[in-house]
This record gives structure tokens, sequence and C-alpha cells, in this order.
């Protein structure tokens, strides 16, 4: 079984794990196609290399870069004439531009297509997304959707064929550790990814404004919504005890994790948007760090009993949650416990290449559904 993996997310090093897990199955040759980089508010991510064993990493032009809905490979119908795979994993949005491109490259020569999907919202699109969409699921062979959500959408905007519900990517659980002891240090409450006003960052200043005791917030990441903030830790009062730090490389993220003692993910959902996953929760979750989250989207499914629920746009219950778990040592070590443990039985790398590489045999085989709703 020879795949061809497209995919921009794989520039991230520590996502290539899963590539790596993947190819640990002896009926499947394994080739990542990833562009050279890829650039969003945030700022550019250029290709890490860090965990290339087993199967093959290849760079491929991209056009458009930085255009989430409007990106594509040009020369992908070439690259496959050359690779002849037995199934092309389009791991995008089915109203990209990227997959109905992809995927009518890989019609053209015969070669089985399955999309990816986080879109946990029943959206309608203009056109042309609309009918890039419509094709797509007209057509493509496969579906993975990020969330049970996801799934929902799909199958009531018509998608028929076989679907699994399966995360894009899972932690590396011999990566991301806890730390060996918690040094002392002010309370430490963190939020990693980006300054957005739909991650609810300033609703995190707010709850913190009123925190008594000691402690410190590290807000790691970058976006446009930066200068804003600071200005309000000043305008609140708390702009000393505040940290703005840029991204940091995703091979590091472990230790910026073990730097934390709580992690918070205060999203709030939008017409358009509401929180698909939420990576870093399981992130630290399985470094051993307690995780705050809002009642957005898929964050609830995400923590399940390992971590605190608040309801979203809540400060005064965000600000609670953080009070416990600055003041109630047991809840703190058994919430240390159960994230770490909920990341082991679900959200592992070796947990979601096993499952992917089985529904790519599922789809070859033309046994239909797996996981479907």
């Amino acid at each position: 079984m020879r795949v061809v993996l497209l995919s921009k997310a794989m520039v991230v090093g520590a996502y290539q794990r899963k590539a790596e897990a993947m190819a640990q199955a002896e009926d499947l040759t394994l080739i990542v196609l990833v562009p050279p980089a890829w650039r969003d508010e945030r700022g550019t991510m250029p290709l890490e290399r860090a965990h290339t064993r087993g199967y093959t990493l290849l760079v491929e032009p991209i056009a458009l870069n930085g255009h989430y809905h409007l990106h594509f490979y040009p020369g992908l119908p070439r690259r496959l004439r050359m690779l002849r795979p037995d199934l092309l994993h389009i791991d995008e949005e089915p109203y990209n531009l990227a997959t109905w491109h992809a995927l009518r490259a890989a019609k053209a020569l015969g070669i089985p297509a399955i999309f990816f999907s986080w879109q946990n919202l029943l959206r309608r699109y203009p056109p042309p997304f609309c009918w890039w969409e419509g094709e797509v699921l007209r057509r493509a062979d496969g579906a993975i959707a990020g969330s049970e959500t996801t799934a929902r959408v799909w199958r009531a905007k018509g998608y028929a064929g076989p679907m699994a519900v399966i995360p894009q990517f899972g932690v590396d659980p011999e990566r991301f550790t806890p730390a060996s002891r918690r040094p002392e240090r002010p309370f430490t409450i963190g939020y990693v990814g980006r300054w957005v006003p739909e991650k609810g960052i300033d609703l995190l200043l707010q709850a913190a404004a009123g925190l008594p005791g000691e402690w410190r917030l590290r807000i790691i990441g970058s976006g446009p919504a930066g200068a804003a903030l600071r200005r309000q830790a000043q305008a609140l009062g708390i702009a000393a005890r505040v940290s703005f730090e840029p991204p940091v490389p995703s091979l590091q993220m472990p230790e910026v994790y073990r730097g934390l003692d709580v992690l918070v993910l205060p999203s709030r959902s939008r017409p358009n948007w509401t929180e698909q996953f939420g990576r870093v929760l399981i992130e630290a979750m399985a470094c051993g760090v307690p995780v705050i989250g809002s009642s957005a989207g898929e964050i609830p499914w995400v923590v399940g009993d390992a971590g605190l629920l608040f309801p979203e746009g809540d400060a005064e219950a965000l600000r609670e949650a953080l009070r416990r778990l600055m003041t109630e040592g047991d809840l703190y070590r058994r919430l240390q416990e159960a994230g770490r443990a909920r990341v082991l039985e679900r959200f592992t790398h070796a947990q979601i290449a096993q499952r992917t590489v089985a529904f790519y045999r599922q789809v070859l085989s033309g046994r239909g559904g797996c996981g479907s709703p």
C-alpha cells in the first residue's frame, strides 16, 4: 500500500512523529509532501526536519502561501504521475482550493483520494468555495473527521462515503513528559497559541487581574491582537506580572509546558468559528500540567473529566477555576495524573497512526464507512 500524504501541517517537526508511527505498518510505504514553509497570522513557520525515519519527506512548492483557502500545489499533478500512489491523503478542508486541485489531479490518474476536516460548524460558503466543496464531497473516496461534531457536519452536507473520526495529530508521550518536580516559583499560568480575539486571551487577563496571592502569566505566541492585549494588561495594573513571549519551536514545547503550573484555553465561539480541538490541551496534559478550558467547541470533549471547564466568556468562573488550582492541592495532583492518563488512553501519535492506517486499508478494500455517526 503506497500512500502520499499532502500536509502543510507537517512542516511542524513534532507532528512528523505521527508519520514515523504510521510508517511502522509493514504494508505501508508512506510519502509525505510538505511545503517549504507555511505562513499565517503568527508569521512564517519553516519546515522542521525532526522525525523522518521510515518514510519519505519531500518538499512540494506551494502557491499563494498564507492564504488558507486559496493556496495550492501547482506541481502536484506531475508529482503524482511520478509517484503513482495507491491512495492520496489530502490533509485539508474540502472547501479549500488545495483539496479540490489535489483531488482532481488524483482522479485524472485513477488514484483514490481522501480528505481531512476539522470544520465543526454547519456553514454555507459562497462560490467558488461551495463549488470546490461540492465536487470534493461527490468524488472523494473517504474522509477523516477530527471530531464527532465534524463528522455530523459532513453527513448533513451530504457526504455519504466512508468516514473515520480520528484527530489530526496526537502527542509523543516520550517527549511530552511531566517535570521531575515542581520548582519554587510563583504560580505560573500559561496560554499558548494565536493572539486573536476568538482565543479569549483578553478574558484570561481579566480573570487573572482579580486573583489573590503570588502568580504570573505567560502568554506565548503571536498575532494581530498583541498590541491591544499589552494595553489591557497595563490598564488592569498587571503588566509587571504578565510576559508576552514569541512562538517557540515545536521541539522545545515540552520544556515550555513544564515551566507552567496550569494551561488555559479560554476560547470563545464566533459565528464562523468555534474551537475545533485545542491541541495545546493534550500537550500540556501529557506533561502533567492541569488544564482549564472554556465550553467552546470541542474543548469539553478533549478535556473530559481530566481538567476544569468554565462557561465561555465568563471571567469570574475562569478566575474561580484558577483560584481552585492555586489553593486545592489534592485537586491539582488529581488533575495532573488524570490529564496524562487521558492522553495515554486516547491521544498518542501511535494510536492515531494505527487508526489512520486502518482507514487507508478500509478505503482501498472498499468495505465502506468507519466510525461514521
